[in-house]
Parts: C-alpha cells; sequence; structure tokens
C-alpha cells in the first residue's frame, strides 16, 4: 500500500489530473480571487485570449517518459500523455462508463462472443491521412505480436479469440482469425468466453490505434517522431524535449469537438516539493499536496480532495494457521478500529472502509455490511474475542501460534499503519504479531510465491488500483478459482468453509459472463458480501488524491480514475478575469 502525497510517480494511478466537480465550486473560488465584484451580483468568467489558453502539468517523480508507444506505456504519467494523442474504438468518460470514441457504435451477436464496431466517417490521423478498420486490426494485432513485447496486451486483450496461441507463436497474426475487417467503416471482434467487460478492458491505451506508416518508418520506436503523426486524438505533439519538457497542440483533424486550450505543457519534476514550490510561483496548474502541509493546505480555495478507485487491504494465507479458520480471520477483522487509523496515521486523507469494490465504481454497494452484519468502521472488540474463541476452539488451539505482518517498507504511514494494527490486536484479542517490512519488489515476489503453499506468506497488507472501472477486476480477477492474483488461495483451500467458498467463485464466474447489466451487478454484490464476510480481503482504507489547482483553469470534472476523456478537452479553458 502506497501513500497518496508525495509518492514515486509508477506507484500512482493517473495521479494530479483531476477537474472542478461543479460550475458552483468554480465561482466560489473564483470569488475569494478577486476585488472585481460589484454588490451581490455574481462573477462572470471571461475566457481568457488564445495567446493564454495554456495548460502546464507537472510529471511528478521522474525525469522523462519511458515511452509514449500505447501498446508498451505502463507508467500513469506517460499513460496521460499517450492519452493526448491516441484513441481507440471505445473509451470511459469523466462518469467512468465506456463510450464510443473511433467507433460510432457497437453490436454484440446473440451469443456474446462477436463484436461489430462500427467506425465515424472520415476519421483521419493527425497528419491527415485516413483511418479506417484496417488501421484498427493492425493495431490490435501489433499489440499483441511477440515481437512488440508489449506487457499489457497480453493482459487487456486476452479476451480475443486465439490471443494466446499469437503470443505462443504458433499462429502468425490475429487479422482474419479473431480480428476481422468487413470494410473500411466495420470490423468485428471475437472472444473467446462471453465477457460483458470486454468493452472495459479494450479502454486500456494498448487498444489504442497507431499509425502503421510512422511504426514501419522507425521501425517501432514512435516516442521521438509524433510531432509527425501516429494518433487521432484531441492533440498532437508539437515538442518533445527529453527531461524538461514535452508540449501538445490541438490536433486540427480530430473528429470530435475540438479543444479551447491552445497548448498543454507536461514538464518533469523529480521531487513532489520542487512541483509543489513551482504551483506556488505560478509555474505549473497543479501540484501534489505533502502531508506536512495538508492540514493548512486543505483550507484553501484551491485544495481538492478526490476518491480513487484505490483499496488498501490487508489479507491472509488461507493455507497457513490460524487464518484457515474462518472465525479467527473474522476476530482480526473485527479488532481493527478503522476510522481511528485513517485520522491518526493518514489525517484524514483517507476513507476507512470495509469494501472491496470502492466507492465510484459501478456495482458499489452502499448497503455491505462488515463481517459482524453491521456498517460500523470503528470495530467491534466484544465480538472479535467471541469469535477468537470459537476459532480457536475449532481448531483446538490454547492460545494463537506466532503471527508475522509483512508488508512494504519505506513508507512512514505504512510503519504507523502496521504499528497500530500490532497494538489493536494486542489489546483486543491478546495477539502477538511481529511486523516483517520487506522492499516491494521482495513483497510481490513473496505475494505470489504465497499461492498454493502452505509455508508461505501468513499476512500481508497490498493495495489494488483499478486497471478499468467494472467489478470483474476488483471480484473474479483476485478471488476467482486460479487466477494469478488469489494469492490468500480463497477456495483453494481444505479449510472447513471451503465448499462456500468454491460457491462464491461459481457466483462470480456466472457474473463474469451475464449480459444483462441488472444481473450481473446484483451477483457481483452478493459475492463481494460473501468474501467480506469470509474476510478474503481486509479493507482498511480508500485512498484519496488530494491536490491543488488553479482555479482560473476550467471544466475538468473529477473522477476515480484521474482521467480526462477526449471529448471533455472541448470544455476546458484558461479564465483571464472575472467581471
Amino acid at each position: 500500500m502506497m501513500s497518496q502525497i508525495d509518492l514515486p510517480q509508477k506507484q500512482r494511478s493517473r495521479q494530479f489530473q483531476q477537474g472542478l466537480t461543479t460550475a458552483l465550486c468554480l465561482l466560489a473560488l473564483l470569488l475569494t480571487l478577486t476585488s472585481c465584484q460589484i454588490g451581490n451580483r455574481q462573477p462572470r468568467l471571461v475566457k481568457a485570449p488564445a495567446s493564454k489558453q495554456v495548460y502546464r502539468e507537472p510529471q511528478i517523480g521522474l525525469s522523462d517518459y519511458t515511452t509514449l508507444d500505447p501498446a508498451l506505456v505502463t507508467d500513469p504519467a506517460a499513460i496521460r500523455a499517450v492519452e493526448l494523442v491516441f484513441t481507440g474504438l471505445v473509451q470511459l468518460d469523466d462518469q467512468l462508463q465506456v463510450r464510443p470514441q473511433l467507433a460510432s457504435s457497437w453490436t454484440v451477436s446473440n451469443d456474446g462472443l462477436s463484436w461489430t464496431f462500427h467506425l465515424k466517417p472520415n476519421l483521419k490521423f493527425s497528419d491527415g491521412t485516413p483511418l479506417t478498420a484496417q488501421d484498427v486490426a493492425y493495431s490490435l494485432d501489433r499489440a499483441l505480436q511477440p515481437s512488440t513485447r508489449s506487457t499489457t496486451a497480453p493482459l487487456y486483450l486476452a479476451l480475443l479469440r486465439d490471443a494466446d496461441k499469437l503470443l505462443a507463436g504458433t499462429i502468425s497474426t490475429l487479422i482474419n482469425d479473431s480480428i476481422l475487417v468487413q470494410d473500411k467503416q466495420t470490423i468485428v471482434l471475437i472472444t473467446r468466453q462471453k465477457a460483458p467487460y470486454f468493452l472495459s478492458m479494450l479502454t486500456n491505451p494498448c487498444s489504442f490505434v497507431v499509425e502503421k506508416r510512422l511504426i514501419e518508418k522507425y521501425h517501432g520506436n514512435i516516442s521521438d517522431h509524433l510531432t509527425e503523426g501516429g494518433g487521432a486524438g484531441p492533440f498532437k505533439v508539437a515538442r518533445y524535449t527529453h527531461g524538461q519538457e514535452i508540449d501538445f497542440v490541438p490536433n486540427t483533424h480530430y473528429y470530435g469537438a475540438k479543444p479551447q486550450l491552445s497548448r498543454i505543457v507536461f514538464s518533469f519534476y523529480r521531487q513532489a516539493s520542487d512541483a509543489y514550490h513551482a504551483y506556488q510561483s505560478g509555474q505549473v496548474d497543479l501540484t501534489s499536496v505533502p502531508l506536512t502541509s495538508y492540514a493548512s493546505d486543505k483550507k484553501r480555495a484551491d485544495f481538492h480532495q478526490v476518491p480513487q478507485l484505490w483499496i488498501n487491504y490487508y489479507t491472509m494465507n488461507y493455507l497457513v494457521k490460524p487464518f484457515d479458520n474462518i472465525h479467527i480471520r473474522q476476530a482480526f477483522a473485527l479488532a481493527i478500529n478503522k476510522v481511528t487509523i485513517a485520522e491518526q496515521v493518514w489525517k484524514g486523507t483517507v476513507l476507512p472502509t470495509n469494501h472491496i469494490v470502492p466507492q465510484g465504481m459501478p456495482g458499489y454497494n452502499a448497503k455491505l455490511t462488515g463481517p459482524d452484519g453491521t456498517q460500523n468502521l470503528t470495530g467491534n472488540p466484544a465480538k472479535a474475542r467471541q469469535l477468537l474463541a470459537q476459532g480457536l476452539q475449532e481448531e483446538h488451539l490454547s492460545s494463537l501460534p506466532p503471527i508475522r505482518l509483512t508488508y512494504a517498507t519505506g513508507l512512514s504511514t505504512l510503519d504507523q499503519e502496521a504499528q497500530a494494527l500490532i497494538e489493536m490486536w494486542h489489546q483486543n484479542l491478546g495477539a502477538t504479531v511481529t511486523p516483517d517490512p520487506v522492499d516491494y519488489n521482495t513483497l510481490l515476489s513473496r505475494v505470489t510465491a504465497a499461492t498454493n503453499n502452505p509455508n508461505g506468506l501468513q499476512m500481508w497488507g497490498l493495495a489494488w488500483v483499478a486497471e478499468y472501472p467494472d467489478p470483474q477486476d476488483w471480484l473474479s480477477a483476485q478471488f476467482g478459482q486460479g487466477v494469478p492474483n488469489n494469492n490468500m488461495n480463497y477456495g483453494q483451500n481444505v479449510s472447513s468453509d471451503a465448499a462456500m467458498q468454491q460457491l462464491v467463485q461459481k457466483k462470480l464466474a456466472e457474473a463474469d459472463s451475464t449480459l444483462d447489466p441488472a444481473t450481473r451487478l446484483r451477483l457481483y454484490q452478493e459475492a463481494e458480501q460473501q468474501l467480506v464476510n469470509d474476510v478474503a480481503w481486509l479493507p482498511l482504507e480508500q485512498v484519496q488524491t488530494v491536490f491543488l489547482r488553479n482555479p482560473l483553469v476550467v471544466g475538468f470534472k473529477d473522477n476515480g480514475m484521474n482521467l480526462v476523456p477526449p471529448d471533455d478537452w472541448a470544455n476546458i479553458y484558461v479564465v483571464e478575469s472575472q467581471s
């Protein structure tokens, strides 16, 4: 788990690209910055001239991008740049709903396997070259080609039929296999199974359309040549000075409503403190907030705090005692006061939660309860002690065996949180838990090694940040039978409640293939409640982004993934004054 404040860039999920929630909030902010209000008359926004329509955003925690190739990009900051230049068949809107982009519409066959996409008319790349269904087919196939070496396409495009064969090198292409070009405006994608979340997965940058001419001309190394074309997004690269900044200007061939900004400047800052000082001096329009100044900065008019699709959690190995017993797991969950940890450790910058699927996600269950059947977040020590006694009796134990809590070192708040948890478990359960801080990469290796391993890690802390806003990403991808993230061995054990866990896994699989949206979400919510009851995860907090943004840059709409959809740039502009 990492803090939302002053994190290394790779640990963020598209941090610091947010917007005002409502126009009324904007007006309130502007009222604090002007003295030209006359009587009780409300201020009127005055748009700045084109020469001042510049938005400056710091890229915090890095000195440069490693790539701007959609098939290869993984760093959140670089993804932010890629989303300005490239688009795909579909993308998320600012409410995190899948919407058409290059596609104008799509249909799904009765068996749920064939997806037919109809492209918008007269699409062009930023250099004016026509964009057709053949370019879409080329881009999807290229992303999965072993020679491309994408680490994201094998995940997000894995639902395409025979993608595994292409990745293994047993076939040479998916074109005319599961990627069919019917005509210049129509492409058909065939999946290996029914998967309503396929559209959400297609919103990942690895599905974005790239210009074949540029790929071939520069042998795939397109990052330094995007001034020549490459994408069809609302902006194109005007200048890229490595280690300093990258500038974007509107794409005159963009198929959507044109951006109002005349230039976007992304400048690189290795240290968050440098970006913070740059914001204070007016050099950039956005900055993260140091935890040390959070208490004072949250009183500012330009302060924002937005819940993210990001859950910090702890989990237990179902193959290692004592956590193979459901009542002992529940005891540990109910012995925690999550509100105290959020307030005392995180200083109010996070939301205490019982949820696996976070607030702001489609399928979020506002009625979900904790393992004690209540929505209480302050713990239930009496119930916890009762459950512990029951569990010890069931396991024929007189006391708890030694317990180690493994978590990532390097962040003082994580050390403080671990200590707070250990004290609560000792006070409420009499448990002695030993902290086991390790570096992040070591933690990931040990977590992976815990899979099907009765000698693996006993208990550990991690975080999950949405890859795509669908409950499948939070539930089936974490707890499904045999999935890579099921390192806690849910349903993969011989405990007394293993059969019940396997029924939950079957419900998740049913939800994954259910086409009716309402029925699908109901199945996921039922499964999530049982997962919380089973303490598959012990969710602790939902992370929030905490930032300052220049209130004279208007039109942003905040969301849980900190993304700005292509269409939204038409509504973002700089205000010069008010009258």
